[in-house]
């Protein structure tokens, strides 16, 4: 039997990190949305007892280090389930070290289609139980749609959804360590804090020029970004009502009403920028293909 997810990236609206913590996480405040830009991930039952990845491209682990296959490991694990084998194939369309959640969202969608294949009947809950113990993004990619993440980016609650836009996405030829990211935050501080209550307010409202207004990032007090200032003058340029980074970086997304404004200035930044789409808001994380 073989299970196919369209695993959703995400961008974050607002990212405010509140606080180192004793176990050397951080508590976090984030605004996070689904974008319909997907991997796809299939897995499918084989008789090797053994866990297998493969992947449409080369610069991705295919072992123990990918986030992938940590959550099959952790299912089986969580569900006292024997591993007879399964392979996960990855197809990759949401760019890599780019702040958008991509290895998180593959692992969100093992935990999904393993529930699937083996008839375990977990909620999303439950999933999400499992998931925060292989990172802090995987249960928002469970769950997706519009959420405050709070916690680690464990606790979870609803906000109200975007309303219909387009979100141009560009990402420089350029990675960014989230660990490392969080460290310099650890050493830097921030010098700004986001206006939490503003953007809750504006949230509810689903007022969304004043979203845009309100979108922070504080990564991006510490965190440079090759060509950051020219992607964002040049969405502003073409109409964006609201420019941020997402994650850690460097994606910078913008939000725009009209998808052709949005189109004209995603050819204008293929000077600036390696991966560039034109997406719009979703309400899942991750969807089962039939």
């Amino acid at each position: 039997m073989s299970v196919k997810v369209n695993a959703y990236a995400k961008i974050n609206l607002m990212l405010d990190i509140i606080s180192l913590r004793k176990d050397g996480y951080h508590d976090l405040f984030m605004i996070m949305q689904s974008i319909n830009l997907y991997d796809t991930v299939t897995i499918s039952e084989t008789e090797s007892k053994k866990i297998t990845i493969t992947c449409n491209i080369d610069d991705i682990p295919l072992d123990e280090k990918n986030i992938a296959y940590k959550a099959a490991d952790a299912f089986f694990k969580a569900n006292k389930i024997k591993n007879k084998g399964i392979n996960i194939d990855i197809v990759k369309r949401i760019p890599h070290e780019a702040g958008l959640a991509g290895g998180s969202a593959d692992g969100a969608a093992v935990l999904v289609a393993l529930n699937e294949i083996l008839g375990t009947g977990l909620s999303d809950d439950e999933l999400c139980d499992i998931g925060v113990k292989i990172g802090a993004d995987v249960p928002f990619c469970i769950k997706g749609g519009t959420l405050l993440a709070q916690g680690i980016g464990d606790v979870l609650h609803k906000v109200k959804p975007l309303r219909k836009c387009f979100i141009l996405i560009a990402k420089p030829d350029y990675g960014v360590n989230t660990g490392k990211a969080y460290a310099m935050f650890d050493t830097n501080g921030k010098v700004h804090t986001p206006d939490k209550f503003g953007m809750l307010c504006a949230m509810q409202s689903r007022d969304l020029k004043e979203i845009c207004d309100k979108m922070e990032n504080v990564f991006e007090q510490f965190i440079e970004v090759p060509n950051k200032v020219d992607i964002k003058e040049v969405m502003r340029n073409n109409g964006a009502l609201g420019v941020c980074m997402s994650g850690s970086g460097p994606t910078v997304f913008g939000i725009f009403v009209e998808k052709e404004k949005a189109e004209k200035a995603g050819n204008e930044l293929k000077a600036y920028a390696k991966d560039i789409a034109v997406t719009t808001p979703v309400n899942k994380g991750c969807k089962i293909i039939k």
